[in-house]
């Protein structure tokens, strides 16, 4: 697979965005792919479509969902995480009522080869390594998510896992009768080195779910843990009140204790690549720095951020320096930030869908 470069610089355009300030990074939207957001806007009045997130654990793709909600509103376009949905059924089987709905709807859909007891010893054997289910149960369980949603676009993160699936994912949306929406493919590539910064300092918000780095990707808010000698990010959905975002277990241990996940995600990937009949939309998270300043403006490439307290204004000051990395061909380049994605993804989605 070649991913391609996309210019995201525009000639004539000087103002500079913030892109880690929620409503400035409206603005910057609306600058670089503004037409292409009405299109989309108006096809989501009427039609709605289905997209497979494709890349490497921890690339990012529920950033690249979220702001796609954040464009358009969670009431056109739904994130479904068939991990988040996994980690769910934890503990909705430790609830007795909730287990019987889930075992009735299951009895109610499911076709294949596990026995309940089955499905449900599996579901407590699991491990961060795998979901330990098998395609027909992760069918049933998408399908009971995306029941409650209504008619919305899906986002659909984590499924196929693995090669075995992918035949499943071409006619998923025949298999749950979810309407004639046209399914596409967004493979997403992202270096390793970024992938492994990315991991070791990820924060999350419990409540909404939002993903943000401490190191790549800062909030506004900043805040100090004087007892733990931390610092830590809060959350900028305004629903969340300025929860404090955590980091995720086993994170702290970067990609090779998930080397084995990595290289399989890369042969999914270029699985899917392979395939003729659905549309495939790539995206490249990096660009060579020799590159950089004809196709991108500054502000849109990842800085690494350090912070440190100063007593003397009881506040967090926070550093910024630029942060060059190698990607998987040793070519030196810069990582994007996740909104200099983003826009080439809208103006994609506006050519697949032929509006």
């Amino acid at each position: 697979m070649e991913f391609p470069l996309f210019k995201t610089k525009i000639k004539g355009l000087t103002k500079k965005f913030n892109l880690t300030d929620p409503v400035d990074r409206q603005r910057y939207f609306e600058a670089k792919a503004g037409e292409e957001i009405e299109k989309l806007k108006t096809y989501f009045e009427r039609d709605s479509f289905i997209a497979y997130l494709l890349a490497k654990k921890s690339a990012g793709k529920g950033t690249y969902a979220g702001l796609l909600q954040e464009i358009f509103g969670p009431e056109r376009i739904a994130h479904i995480s068939v991990g988040d949905i996994v980690r769910r059924v934890d503990e909705e089987i430790k609830d007795p009522q909730k287990k019987k709905e889930l075992e009735d709807f299951m009895r109610a859909h499911y076709r294949g080869f596990q026995s309940m007891e089955e499905i449900f010893q599996a579901q407590k054997n699991r491990d961060t390594k795998g979901l330990a289910h098998s395609a027909e149960t992760i069918l049933v369980l998408l399908e009971r998510e995306i029941s409650r949603l209504g008619k919305k676009t899906l986002l659909i993160d984590g499924f196929p896992r693995n090669l075995d699936q992918v035949s499943y994912s071409l006619f998923y949306r025949t298999l749950v009768g979810y309407r004639d929406d046209p399914d596409l493919f967004i493979l997403i590539n992202v270096p390793e080195v970024v992938i492994d910064e990315r991991m070791k300092n990820r924060v999350i918000c419990p409540k909404c779910r939002l993903s943000r780095n401490l190191k790549l990707l800062r909030t506004q808010m900043i805040d100090y843990d004087r007892e733990n000698d931390t610092f830590f990010l809060k959350c900028e959905n305004p629903a969340c009140q300025g929860e404090r975002m955590v980091g995720k277990e086993g994170d702290e241990l970067g990609i090779e204790a998930i080397r084995s996940r990595l290289n399989q995600d890369g042969e999914l990937m270029a699985k899917a690549f392979s395939l003729y009949g659905i549309p495939k939309i790539l995206l490249r998270n990096s660009v060579p720095v020799n590159l950089a300043k004809i196709l991108v403006d500054d502000y849109e490439i990842t800085p690494a951020y350090s912070y440190s307290w100063d007593e003397g204004k009881k506040a967090v000051r926070v550093t910024e320096v630029p942060w060059i990395i190698k990607d998987d061909q040793g070519t030196e380049s810069y990582s994007l930030l996740a909104p200099a994605v983003v826009v080439p993804l809208i103006k994609e989605l506006v050519k697949a869908l032929r509006l």
